[in-house]
C-alpha cells in the first residue's frame, strides 16, 4: 500500500518552516525529518508514524488511540502508529507532528 499523499501534503504544510527539513522515504512511506532525525511520516501501512521520546511511549499509548510500531515482531519505544482515522482534522494531526517534531528537534543533528 503505498503512503497517502494527501496526508503527506498536511504533514508538509505543517512543517513548513521548520528548520533544517528534509523529506525521505523510508519504512514505506514519506518521512519528514528534522536535523536529520524522522519526526514523523506518511506511513505506507496507512495513517502516520510518529517519533517521540521513549519515556512518553507508554502514556501515549495508554492515553490515545496510537500504537507502538512494531519492527520484526518487537515494540518499538519511542515509535508510535497512529491510524488515519484519529488524523482527520489539522488539530488532530498538528499534535502528533508538534510531538514528532519537538522530539526530533530535542536529538542531536545528524551530519
Amino acid at each position: 500500500m503505498p503512503y497517502d499523499e494527501k496526508l503527506a501534503a498536511r504533514i508538509r504544510d505543517l512543517v513548513a518552516g521548520e528548520p533544517d527539513l528534509t523529506e525521505k522515504k523510508m519504512f514505506g512511506g514519506l518521512a519528514f525529518l528534522v536535523g536529520g532525525n524522522m519526526a514523523v511520516a506518511a506511513s505506507g501501512q496507512g495513517g502516520a508514524l510518529v517519533r517521540v521520546n521513549p519515556a512518553q511511549s507508554d502514556k501515549l499509548v495508554a492515553t490515545t488511540n496510537a500504537r507502538l510500531m512494531e519492527m520484526r515482531g518487537r515494540s518499538m519505544q519511542g515509535w508510535l502508529r497512529v491510524g488515519a482515522e484519529d488524523l482527520r482534522t489539522r488539530r488532530q494531526l498538528a499534535k502528533w507532528v508538534e510531538l514528532g517534531t519537538g522530539y526530533a528537534r530535542s536529538l542531536p543533528a545528524k551530519g
